[in-house]
């Protein structure tokens, strides 16, 4: 971006009244922006310059990801937009949330996103979404729709693909460079003046380029880009901290990498296309997010942790990542059969009691309640426990590894 524009954005938010912001009475000082910058992989981010990105790691951190589930189970998840998105708005992967595709055919509302746990906790609280995509806000938020509760977005900036007058469309997609620089700009613009409590911004123009053009000069030219888009976000979030001493979180991660060959697809279980990246300026993140390869699904136990939103047991059973944040005391659930015993493992980060609890029902996916046993307790430096098959029942059933702190899940088909 020339030196000039950035000038006069700063000019206009050095501008901005700051009588606008009135905070809702149940609404909190703490605030939460994630960003989806899409199809970027971890080479290509790493190979790229990003002075803003890098900033926000400096302050916070960064950490290698993965999307794309748990390859070759039932849980595996297609690298494709949508998908991605989802995953990260619930906390689940693909054969919870139902999402398998950019069509979003039937999204199971029953796995709440991030919005609506928030909308349960401050119903006058403020949300925002700024996008190209209106299927971001239609679909997969499910705005005003009566499987969401009606829930209502406060603060919307999208559609813009559809505007064919004000982004007249070209061949070479330009026009979403355009849309992207409308939608930093807007999300700017809305955090200096309303700060809405927790926001969704979503930036195209990375991936249009690569698969128009792949591996090379071009997608590491919208790489640059787009980080420019991230500093308006940002140098808006600090004036928000700078004037009204709010907390906020920001997390910047990507949906999909690209396909070894050239860089131009994604949507299959490459290392590549499943490599991500979180970036965010949370200075307290945890060992897990230090130590290990994190993935999209965690981002929403993340925000529930900064916010402090209290949610049930039965949701939190159901999600597939935990926070990158606050105390993590087990990952990475997982069992397999050998020779008549379950046998069912863990990764362990501390060392503290736990118990293992055993659901013979799904009810979940469809709005009702599951009933869990006790099956066993244990400690987590163990990290590991046999459980005779014929303890178990037959056919479908779920796990859950449950400490003070985290609660892990896994599912088992017994034919």
């Amino acid at each position: 971006m020339k030196k000039t524009t950035l000038l006069t954005f700063f000019i206009f938010l050095n501008s901005v009244p700051q009588f606008i912001y009135s905070q809702n009475s149940d609404a909190t000082k703490k605030k939460v922006i994630f960003v989806i910058i899409d199809g970027i992989s971890a080479d290509q981010l790493k190979a790229a310059k990003t002075p803003y990105l890098d900033s926000i790691g400096t302050i916070g951190g960064y950490s290698n990801a993965y999307v794309g589930g748990i390859k070759d189970t039932y849980a595996e998840t297609p690298t494709i937009s949508a998908v991605g998105y989802n995953s990260l708005l619930t906390g689940t992967w693909a054969n919870k949330h139902n999402v398998y595709g950019n069509g979003i055919k039937e999204p199971n509302y029953n796995y709440p996103t991030i919005f609506r746990l928030f909308k349960d906790e401050y119903p006058n609280g403020t949300t925002a979404i700024f996008s190209s995509w209106l299927d971001n806000r239609t679909k997969l938020v499910g705005d005003g729709l009566k499987a969401t509760n009606n829930l209502k977005v406060d603060f919307a900036f999208d559609g813009y693909e559809h505007d064919t007058i004000n982004y007249p469309h070209d061949k070479q997609r330009n026009f979403m460079k355009l849309i992207d620089i409308s939608v930093a700009d807007n999300t700017a613009k809305t955090i200096v003046n309303n700060a809405p409590d927790i926001s969704w911004v979503y930036l195209e123009y990375t991936d249009d380029m690569g698969h128009g053009f792949g591996d090379g000069d071009r997608f590491t030219a919208a790489i640059n880009f787009e980080d420019e888009q991230i500093g308006k976000i940002w140098n808006a979030i600090k004036i928000r901290q700078k004037q009204f001493n709010e907390d906020w979180l920001f997390i910047i991660t990507t949906d999909h990498g690209r396909n070894k060959e050239n860089g131009k697809g994604h949507g299959g279980q490459s290392e590549r296309e499943r490599s991500t990246w979180i970036v965010t300026n949370a200075s307290n993140t945890n060992s897990y997010f230090k130590n290990n390869t994190v993935s999209i699904v965690d981002i929403l136990p993340t925000v529930i942790n900064f916010l402090g939103i209290d949610v049930s047991p039965s949701i939190k059973r159901e999600w597939d990542g935990v926070p990158l944040i606050g105390t993590v005391d087990a990952t990475n659930l997982r069992t397999k059969i050998e020779n008549k015993n379950l046998i069912i493992s863990w990764n362990s980060l501390s060392t503290t009691e736990a118990k293992l609890y055993l659901s013979d029902s799904n009810h979940f996916k469809s709005g009702k309640t599951d009933n869990y046993n006790l099956l066993k307790s244990v400690n987590t430096k163990d990290r590991m426990v046999k459980i005779p098959l014929r303890k178990l029942p037959k056919g479908f059933f779920k796990l859950t590894l449950e400490t003070s702190n985290t609660i892990l899940n896994t599912w088992i088909t017994r034919n």
